[in-house]
This record gives structure tokens, C-alpha cells and sequence, in this order.
């Protein structure tokens, strides 16, 4: 999937446009990201969106190296070419969202991770992209955004969003 399903997203930003050369490409991707939420802060709904800075890595922000790569371990974290290449999504995504069960593209419910962190999960099931916010009250965290690609994993999500709904509905 590349974007054609949902026309207000922009299209993939690929390591071969960028010459095949990791430095390059990974200043890219950055600067889409500091384009979109460094010097542009969009906002959720109103409510403004901050970013989390810090551990920054390579004069990179942390809420950046949560979107291009994966692990469990901050300092460990992996590279990945397909949330690399969807860097450009979250921000339209965040700003395309109606917080509501019969949003027509992206799916949209809130989760407790633990007592005092709730998050607002954006599911765009056509592209299985997920966008993952941290509620903090005042202000909002884009947190992480990453391809959904396994069937337990998007079976899990549709049964999380629809509990969600029906336990406000």
C-alpha cells in the first residue's frame, strides 16, 4: 500500500530517490520531520502538540527516532525503511482525524498504558498505519507511528477499538 487509498496522504519518501545513500536519506526523512513538528506544531483537536526531546541521539529529538525505528531498548532501537519512508503521514493523519466511532478513514480510540498514561491511538486500517499520541492533559506527544502488517496485531487493534466504543457508546 503507498498512499493511493487515502488521497491526503503524501507520497512514500524511498531511499532510491535519496541516492541510495544512508546519511542523505536519513537528513530527509529528518527534515520532513522537523518541518512538521518542529517548526510547524500541529495541533489534535485543538490541543497543541509537543514533542519529547530528549534522549536526542545524533542532535535528532526522541519522538523523531520513535517514528523511524523499533526496539524496546531507547539506545538500541533499529532503523526501519518502511517507517522511515511514512514520515510524512503522521502529521496528516493527526490533523485528518474526528474523534468519533464512524470516522470515515481513520479509526480512533483512547487507551490506558498505565494509571497516569493515556494514549489516543489513529488507525488508518486502509494503509495499516497506526499513529500513537500521549495524552498529557495540557498538550499532546506524538509518541510513535508504524506500519500495522501482522493479522494478529490488526485483529487486536480492531478488537481495542471496538471495546473502546462500546464501552462510551
Amino acid at each position: 500500500m503507498n498512499g493511493d487509498s487515502v488521497a491526503w496522504l503524501p507520497p512514500l519518501i524511498l531511499f532510491a530517490d535519496n541516492g541510495g545513500d544512508w546519511d542523505t536519506y536519513l537528513e530527509s526523512v529528518y527534515q520532513v520531520f522537523v518541518t512538521d513538528f518542529v517548526d510547524d506544531k500541529p495541533c489534535y483537536l485543538g490541543k497543541r502538540l509537543g514533542l519529547k526531546r530528549h534522549p536526542v541521539v545524533e542532535g535528532k529529538e526522541a519522538t523523531f527516532w520513535h517514528m523511524i525505528s523499533e526496539g524496546v531498548i531507547e539506545k538500541d532501537r533499529i532503523p526501519d525503511f518502511r517507517r522511515m519512508e511514512r514520515i510524512c503521514w503522521p502529521k496528516p493523519i493527526i490533523e485528518n482525524t474526528e474523534e468519533r466511532e464512524d470516522a470515515p478513514v481513520v479509526k480512533v480510540w483512547r487507551n490506558l498504558r498505565s494509571k497516569n498514561d493515556s494514549r489516543i491511538l489513529l488507525w488508518v486500517e486502509s494503509e495499516q498505519y497506526l499513529v500513537v499520541l500521549a495524552d498529557r492533559g495540557k498538550y499532546i506527544l506524538p509518541w510513535t507511528a508504524y506500519q500495522v502488517t501482522r493479522g494478529h496485531q490488526q485483529r487486536k487493534l480492531q478488537k481495542e477499538y471496538e471495546k473502546y466504543w462500546e464501552s462510551i457508546g
